[in-house]
């Protein structure tokens, strides 16, 4: 089946920068979220991004608008019965996702395949809220998606050839490179990352050093970009701590063992930069 039209669900972080993407790439699409305010919010910051890439020059204002163009926007996911493929972003929590997919299984033509932008959550039990397994997959985008290159494509327990073949086509249409990976806990990504942070985390609660001395560590000692702390404020501190307990009561091991300053901080609302406080103090500009 040819792809003309790929509906993404979640305006947030991950939905829009995948929805510019798609749009940028040249396909048509319908960006979805669960109220107006939402997905307005979303489609804003895919129209400040491209307004930014016109201006360094890595962009034409016609192409600008040309892209513009291909995004439609629905507060509902009603309209998501006309795509060809499903991409869903909305927050790290099964039971939230699984809503979503009953949903969409229930009004979906069934030869369009369903891709979960999970970062940790198994994609065979995504699957099987669905009546379509074999058209099931993880399809786990990076942070912010027009850069990050990466896209891990993760095959269900039923999920066909063709539908994984279909998947790493378009990642490639979009100019990433697909990497293919089995569906555990975190994937290889965040079964990695994750608890590096969260070491991190516990290191700084023992008081080893403080956060800008831990960040330094492995930006100049190790060559990271960011360091942990500092990741895990770009990232959110609370998908950071989802994440940590999937793979705490995915694999049962205390090495998991999301830290206890982390979950401090997500109950007292410091999140990071979108909360404006996390492990780092953000001005309202920066974040």
């Amino acid at each position: 089946m040819e792809i003309e039209t790929v509906g993404v669900v979640g305006a947030g972080t991950m939905g829009h920068g995948i929805a510019q993407v798609l749009a940028r790439s040249g396909y048509k699409v319908l960006l979805a979220d669960a109220s107006a305010a939402l997905v307005a919010n979303g489609k804003d910051r895919i129209e400040r991004n491209l307004a930014r890439d016109v201006e360094k020059g890595r962009l034409t204002a016609g192409e600008r608008e040309q892209t513009l163009a291909r995004i439609e926007t629905s507060p509902s996911l009603e309209r998501m019965a006309a795509v060809d493929f499903v991409i869903e972003a909305i927050t790290e929590n099964f039971d939230a996702k699984a809503q979503v997919w009953r949903a969409l299984d229930a009004q979906g033509r069934p030869e369009v395949i369903f891709a979960s932008n999970t970062s940790s959550i198994s994609i065979t039990r995504l699957a099987a809220v669905t009546r379509r397994p074999a058209k099931f997959l993880g399809v786990h985008f990076f942070n912010p998606v027009p850069l990050m290159k990466l896209v891990e494509i993760v095959p269900g327990f039923e999920t066909s050839q063709q539908t994984l073949a279909t998947a790493e086509e378009l990642a490639a249409s979009l100019g990433k490179t697909a990497v293919r990976v089995n569906d555990f806990p975190g994937f290889v990504s965040n079964r990695i990352l994750m608890p590096m942070i969260n070491e991190a985390v516990y290191a700084l609660m023992e008081g080893v050093a403080e956060p800008k001395a831990l960040d330094t560590v492995m930006k100049l000692g190790m060559s990271h970009p960011l360091g942990p702390l500092e990741l895990a404020d770009f990232i959110g501190l609370d998908v950071c701590l989802d994440i940590m307990k999937v793979l705490y009561e995915g694999f049962h091991d205390s090495k998991y063992r999301p830290c206890p300053l982390l979950e401090k901080m997500v109950a007292a609302g410091r999140l990071g930069r979108k909360s404006g406080h996390g492990f780092y103090e953000y001005p309202a500009r920066g974040r």
